[in-house]
């Protein structure tokens, strides 16, 4: 695991952007697991200023609200459209987001997990971190095996998400979402974490035991994942020294 700290939000959106571009440009038909929410709205944008070919490009996105149109503003799929692919030249049909109107939603989570499989599996998955650390909608207690499935979100996720709906109530209290095992199968991950108020769960994550109470701490199994954090993200680490050294002390050829 790598962790790569850097002082803002801004400075570490370019950064793994860059990891993203490098990706792009040694497998242009790459398949990238993406991520919503507040966090990785700065990736997107810089990717969208780094005008890279899409053409070729499979996503997959890790969850959606159950219940919501695709046209919700609330929805990842509109957040995605918004943010992200309506700016690039990227073929729909190698856009796939969780339906959240699904009728039958066990099968539909089977399907999407063939569909993974059927375009190669993820090349590289983004990921955000919840204060609980949860990744995707895998709440604490989550299975760290995990498939794609539907999740009951926490009392705590629904607040922190309550400033996209207007209201707590108005959040769902249901989401598809990846699992962690699914995640897990990503042949790289990388995690971005902006603010002080994610600093715990990265530490747990990072430096914590493995834990289905922390289940971004599921990542320390996986031989190639990236946290890219700000400074106030990292505060409460304890190798903050050691991974500045590595980060700056890295061979050229391992550069973004």
């Amino acid at each position: 695991m790598e962790v790569i700290i850097q002082p803002t939000p801004e400075a570490a959106s370019q950064v793994a952007a860059r990891l993203i571009a490098r990706l792009f440009r040694e497998k242009p038909a790459a398949v990238l697991g993406l991520a919503t929410g507040s966090t990785p709205v700065l990736l997107y944008r810089e990717l969208v200023r780094m005008k890279l070919d899409w053409q070729r490009v499979t996503t997959f996105n890790l969850d959606e609200y159950v219940g919501l149109a695709p046209d919700h503003p609330a929805s990842y799929h509109h957040l995605m459209e918004e943010n992200l692919f309506r700016h690039v030249n990227i073929h729909a049909e190698n856009v796939h987001i969780p339906d959240g109107q699904a009728q039958n939603i066990p099968e539909f989570c089977q399907g999407y997990e063939a569909q993974i499989r059927a375009g190669g599996g993820i090349d590289l998955q983004v990921l955000g971190i919840g204060t609980d650390g949860h990744i995707g909608f895998n709440e604490p207690t989550s299975s760290l095996a995990s498939r794609t499935r539907i999740k009951t979100l926490t009392l705590e996720t629904r607040r922190d998400n309550a400033h996209f709906f207007g209201s707590e109530d108005a959040v769902p209290r249901h989401v598809i979402t990846m699992g962690i095992g699914t995640i897990l199968d990503a042949r790289n991950i990388l995690l971005l974490a902006f603010g002080d108020h994610k600093a715990a769960a990265v530490a747990g994550a990072v430096e914590g035991p493995v834990s289905a109470m922390n289940p971004a701490s599921a990542l320390q199994l996986h031989p190639l994942v990236t946290f890219v954090v700000d400074k106030a993200a990292a505060s409460v680490l304890r190798k903050t020294e050691y991974y500045r050294w590595v980060y700056d002390n890295k061979p050229n050829w391992q550069r973004a």
